[in-house]
């Protein structure tokens, strides 16, 4: 067995930075675009998704006539929008990994490459 062998397994480290350097780095001008990025989504999305929930609270509260009417069958459109809650959380929840991965995930390596270090 050789050193190699024995290296391989073991988890691959990073320097520790100090209070101070975290401190900088957040006031970095890429820290700062990171966070424009992910609050340029999540606020507007979390805006959305908070509309969307209060108007079908509301109208099942205030029009129960309206929500009740028949679609297909028994189907009405409470259950339709009801459903529709959870379509748009996995939508919003489908749109949110692939904008991370595509842009928070690389800026935010690069931050803590920068930070602590390539792995070693």
């Amino acid at each position: 067995m050789t050193t190699a062998d024995l290296s391989e397994g073991a988890p691959q480290k990073r320097r520790a930075p100090d209070a101070q350097a975290f401190v900088d780095m957040q006031a970095s001008p890429e820290f700062q675009e990171l966070r424009h990025r992910l609050r340029s989504f999540v606020f507007p999305m979390t805006a959305f998704f908070l509309a969307w929930y209060a108007a079908y609270v509301l109208l099942a509260t205030y029009a129960p006539e309206f929500m009740a009417t028949k679609v297909i069958g028994n189907i009405n459109l409470g259950i339709i929008l009801g459903l529709g809650q959870f379509v748009t959380t996995f939508v919003i929840t489908a749109l949110y990994v692939k904008f991370a991965n595509r842009e928070l995930d690389p800026r935010s390596a690069a931050i803590r490459d920068e930070l602590e270090g390539p792995l070693k």
